[in-house]
């Protein structure tokens, strides 16, 4: 298909900034609906039009807060960063409030519940991973072999969010369990191959396999695997783990962002230590022996 030479301008600037291909796909049909609602060139609607469609989404569409905010990221990327357009960047744009939501956080008795339910024990053994390294799905999916360092006991997430690496510690339960699973199974690159030879399991399947789960053991809070993640982090802050330690582990840029999860726990204690939440855990024992 051909690219128009504005829309290959935006590609090229994201791409110079490393943003990752959801970013390119959701940036892109923002400007698109931009400029289908107005049946022109972007480059051709002002500030102000785009107030105005802005406010139409949210009454028309009736598109939720944070989706507003996404569009208008999407536009302003374009406007500011491809077409530096001075009057765009002096517009003083009204946006709607973010909303602040909690969110439906698992308990330890529920997380081992989940975790034992599928049937298949590579299954039992990618949620454990995504809980017990507080993983995004698309790290967990991206789990290679040759990152795991066993003798220092610390996973290489390659490429995280934000195209960043860094270094998560492994507790010593799931190493194990990692060790059992490769001397039976001997995956050869990807730690959870997909349904596909030289193909890793994709983020879809591995959210089917959460959901399946919940649903299996009568869990209705709501929220799809990305609960793992969340549990994780408030489960390590009770356990004692620092906030800027938890901060590297989960791979924020910013603190403020892992203050989050304080905020939604009554107390919390101080440490240091790398914590192991499947030490005592139920389910820990459930995927490789």
């Amino acid at each position: 298909m051909k690219v128009s030479p504005l829309r290959q301008r935006m590609l090229d600037a994201m791409q110079m900034r490393g943003y990752s291909p959801r970013t390119h796909d959701s940036y892109v049909q923002a400007v698109l609906d931009l400029s289908h609602y107005y049946h022109r060139s972007p480059d051709k609607i002002s500030a102000d039009e785009v107030q105005q469609w802005l406010l139409w989404l949210l009454k028309e569409r009736q598109v939720l807060s944070s989706t507003c905010h996404l569009y208008f990221n999407g536009v302003r990327f374009l406007f500011v960063t491809v077409l530096e357009d001075a009057d765009f960047m002096a517009y003083r744009f009204a946006l709607p409030k973010r909303q602040q939501r909690l969110p439906d956080l698992l308990s330890r008795a529920e997380v081992s519940q989940l975790v034992a339910a599928p049937d298949n024990p590579t299954h039992r053994l990618l949620l454990l991973s995504c809980y017990a390294c507080g993983l995004r799905v698309s790290e967990l999916v991206n789990i290679r072999v040759q990152d795991i360092d066993g003798n220092r006991r610390i996973l290489h997430v390659v490429q995280g969010k934000g195209q960043k690496d860094r270094y998560v510690p492994v507790p010593d339960t799931l190493l194990a369990q990692w060790r059992a699973y490769w001397q039976r199974c001997h995956p050869k690159q990807w730690l959870f191959p997909g349904k596909y030879h030289g193909y890793q399991q994709s983020m879809a399947t591995a959210q089917k396999i959460y959901l399946r789960a919940k649903r299996q053991v009568g869990i209705r809070k709501a929220g799809g695997i990305h609960s793992l993640r969340h549990a994780f982090a408030t489960h390590s802050l009770q356990a004692g783990m620092p906030i800027h330690q938890l901060q590297q582990v989960l791979g924020h840029e910013h603190v403020s962002t892992t203050m989050r999860y304080a905020h939604w726990l009554p107390e919390t204690q101080q440490g240091g230590q790398a914590i192991d939440l499947l030490a005592g855990l139920d389910a820990a024992a459930v995927c490789y022996a």
